[in-house]
């Protein structure tokens, strides 16, 4: 079979997420072709490139990747083909890469991206959540307050909510989407393409008191959908609830506090905190 000639330039090359079977005949073509391939973990794709029979130089490209690894691959795409590949999925996906692409366009370096597994599009497809809108939150920050900004940030976003996460972080992210996102069917999707492949659907409660029971492992996708419609409350209920957050918060805050677990508008809100205050003997 006659070696595929690839002209200069930095060839972005998807990789299995589990399931070598994923891998296309043009990626497999592409590797075969390219003088040299940057990766995350010289060691996880020299397992890949000995399962395809591919024998290239390897270049470790990661986050920690400095100016001059940059450079260097720059300088090689110049007059040579370079492939860019991931530990698993597509690159560039919460993965290492935006600045070398940014690079080799603004030196006028030809760039070519070929489609393959992606964990975010796997999960999303098998969720049953909506798709015709989705935004990708990448991974949420580790610590409970950063992580409840985030969520607090796309709470109201009339879409599906994607983002990865890790085993031994899971159960304390649905812990925080039970609180903050209650309104959102959640879907958890983990060891996806491989042999025990799970999507368990339902309320974050449910799926944390389940992932708190039995911990999962390896890197997971946590999806949310959009915000189901609920009954607006009844003014009694919304005034207990600015009467409890105002016996805690300032008057703002606690206007705040009640908008965003209630849907209603924090102005309108703000104007019966003041007028509940004025009651109070």
């Amino acid at each position: 079979m006659d070696t595929l000639s690839l002209d200069p330039g930095l060839y972005i090359v998807a990789t299995p997420i589990g399931n070598l079977g994923d891998m296309t005949r043009r990626a497999i073509d592409v590797l075969g072709a390219v003088s040299v391939i940057a990766c995350e973990d010289t060691r996880v794709t020299g397992k890949l490139m000995a399962h395809l029979g591919i024998r290239k130089p390897l270049r470790r490209y990661d986050d920690h990747a400095d100016a001059a690894a940059r450079d260097a691959l720059i300088q090689l795409m110049r007059e040579e083909a370079v492939a860019l590949v991931s530990d698993a999925g597509t690159p560039l996906i919460s993965d290492p890469g935006y600045r070398l692409v940014r690079a080799a366009q603004a030196e006028g370096i030809a760039v070519t991206s070929l489609p393959g597994p992606s964990a975010l599009i796997t999960a999303l497809t098998l969720s049953g959540l909506p798709t015709d809108r989705f935004l990708f939150g990448g991974f949420l920050p580790g610590k409970d307050k950063a992580r409840g900004d985030v969520l607090r940030e796309l709470a109201a976003i009339p879409a599906t909510l994607v983002f990865y996460d890790t085993g031994p972080r899971l159960a304390e992210t649905l812990d925080a989407m039970a609180e903050l996102l209650p309104r959102r069917e959640i879907a958890v999707a983990r060891e996806l393409t491989k042999l025990f492949e799970e999507c368990r659907r339902g309320s974050a409660a449910e799926l944390a008191a389940h992932y708190h029971e039995h911990p999962p492992r390896g890197e997971i996708v946590v999806l949310a959908g959009p915000p189901s419609e609920a009954p607006a409350p009844d003014a009694a209920a919304v005034d207990a609830a600015l009467r409890e957050a105002l016996a805690r918060l300032p008057i703002s805050q606690a206007a705040k506090d009640v908008a965003r677990s209630t849907g209603l508008d924090r102005k309108v809100l703000y104007v019966r905190a003041l007028a509940l205050q004025s009651e109070a003997p």
